[in-house]
């Protein structure tokens, strides 16, 4: 059987950039890499950057790129981390907001790679790769902030930033919750937080089912519950596959 056609995968970070080659059958092809995610990053940084990350993989014949903000057919409509001077949590350049508004992330790495690319929403695509098509599901991301994706009877709704919705005490999600906040309060309290964000989000979408992914997803040591299900990161990578698929939860 027949291991083409090879993606690239490339799952973008507040903090890191990863890449991985996979084939048809989910099988990594190849070593995997990472680097730090460079700032300020403008578009064309980061592009550059996803250059030389992936020089050194196997050949591949199509890109997925999974990215921590609002998508919507490979254009970006949010960009939170990279509008920041020096990354999550620092000043936002007026600059950056302007360069990233509506940039065409899909047709840039297209060019800059020479092969067909697709860009969607990282937690949209970690999901892609983990709903079970039955019920409404959740996807929950723990990495630089928080990312979600909901999934009705398998297929994909709308994309919510709901990382930027108040959580508690005047802070959002991505505030309460992201990896700055358990670096500062510690990771004992920053579970006790996670169980509270997904009773939350439970009382808001009385979701079936919850998948827990991200860097930070193997830090979780409370009980998240019956319908909570802790995912391995690589989900990041191998859900972009998904995205080229025709039955995608993501779209054709």
């Amino acid at each position: 059987m027949s291991n083409a056609p090879h993606t690239l995968a490339i799952d973008v970070g507040g903090t890191g950039l990863k890449a991985s080659v996979v084939d048809a059958h989910d099988a990594f092809v190849g070593e995997r890499v990472r680097v730090e995610t460079p700032y300020p990053c403008p578009p064309e940084r980061l592009v550059g950057a996803l250059v030389a990350l992936v020089a050194p993989l196997v050949p591949f014949d199509r890109v997925s790129v999974g990215f921590p903000g609002m998508v919507r057919a490979g254009l970006v409509l949010s960009a939170p981390h990279f509008v920041t001077r020096d990354g999550p949590g620092t000043e936002v350049v007026a600059a950056l907001e302007v360069a990233w508004h509506r940039f065409d992330l899909a047709a840039a790495i297209a060019a800059a790679l020479g092969r067909p690319a697709k860009v969607a929403n990282d937690a949209d695509v970690q999901g892609a790769a983990v709903v079970q098509g039955e019920g409404l599901e959740l996807v929950v991301t723990l990495g630089t902030g928080l990312g979600t994706a909901v999934f009705h009877e398998g297929r994909l709704a709308p994309h919510l930033e709901l990382a930027h919705h108040p959580f508690r005490k005047g802070e959002t999600y991505n505030e309460q919750v992201g990896d700055d906040a358990r670096k500062r309060i510690g990771t004992r309290k920053w579970n006790r937080r996670v169980q509270l964000a997904v009773d939350q989000l439970d009382a808001l979408l009385f979701f079936d089912r919850l998948y827990v992914g991200g860097g930070n997803s193997h830090r979780v040591t409370v009980d998240l519950g019956p319908k909570a299900t802790i995912v391995d990161n690589s989900a990041g990578i191998l859900g972009g596959v998904r995205l080229w698929e025709r039955d995608s939860p993501v779209g054709p």
